[in-house]
């Protein structure tokens, strides 16, 4: 059984249809990279699996929950809404660290809002900075940081509520290429680890190598998905021929 289930998601914004049942699946341990030029939904998508947005139509189900459906009609409230957000955890193209607080402050907040044992989040969290390669960076507040490291506590901070499916909306687009690569080589090491993952990302090559499938979308609808390598090298739709050949693919 799929650990995420999504079916028939659409949403509107007024008049305007961002996203036209959308659908797709994703395996335990698996990577999905979705593609498309700016404006296909992407980034909205993304947020109603988050539940920043509410989709109008359609359902999302983890690990044989439905988190959300829009046949449910009863009103949820907002800490239950919380709740089914900790099944996503979300990182954000321009990072939204707290300012005010350390890198490693950063890492335990969320811990601390969960009202976990104080001595356990410390010692996490220096674990996921070790990890994320910042062990000397853990006293540096964001200002101090590189916008690659402030990413990379980003990642930690995400991974610290320990979410089923880590989610990653253009991690790299605020970053140029040198601290891209360091930004990437995480993510690569987190999908040889098999942490379910779904990555929003313009990085082809990226795509390709690391995500184990890539979804297509272009104006609110999936145009074609499968195999991440496959769909590189042999798209079968016109339109994702079109796209790739824009990247020089």
């Amino acid at each position: 059984m799929a650990l995420l289930e999504v079916n028939g998601i659409g949403k509107s914004f007024g008049a305007t249809k961002v996203l036209r049942d959308i659908s797709f699946d994703l395996a335990e341990g698996e990577a999905l990279a979705i593609i498309g030029s700016s404006g296909s939904g992407k980034t909205t998508l993304l947020r109603c699996l988050n539940f920043l947005e509410t989709a109008d139509t359609g359902s999302i189900t983890v690990a044989g929950e439905t988190l959300w459906s829009a046949a449910d009609t009863k009103t949820q409230s907002e800490e239950a809404i919380r709740k089914k957000r900790l099944h996503f955890g979300l990182v954000f193209q321009s990072f939204n660290l707290f300012p005010q607080y350390t890198a490693l402050q950063n890492v335990m907040l969320a811990g601390q809002l969960l009202r976990q044992i104080l001595a356990d989040i410390e010692t996490q969290a220096k674990a996921l900075l070790a990890q994320m390669g910042l062990s000397d960076r853990e006293n540096h507040y964001p200002h101090q940081l590189s916008g690659g490291q402030q990413q990379r506590v980003a990642i930690a901070r995400a991974l610290a509520l320990h979410p089923d499916i880590l989610c990653f909306d253009e991690p790299t687009s605020a970053l140029d290429p040198e601290l891209t690569g360091e930004v990437l080589r995480v993510l690569r090491e987190l999908a040889e680890h098999k942490t379910t993952m779904i990555i929003v990302t313009h990085e082809m090559k990226f795509a390709r190598d690391a995500a184990d499938r890539i979804l297509f979308m272009d104006g609110g609808v999936v145009v074609e998905q499968g195999d991440a390598k496959e769909l590189i090298d042999h798209p079968k739709e016109e339109r994702t021929r079109q796209f790739l050949a824009s990247y020089g693919k």
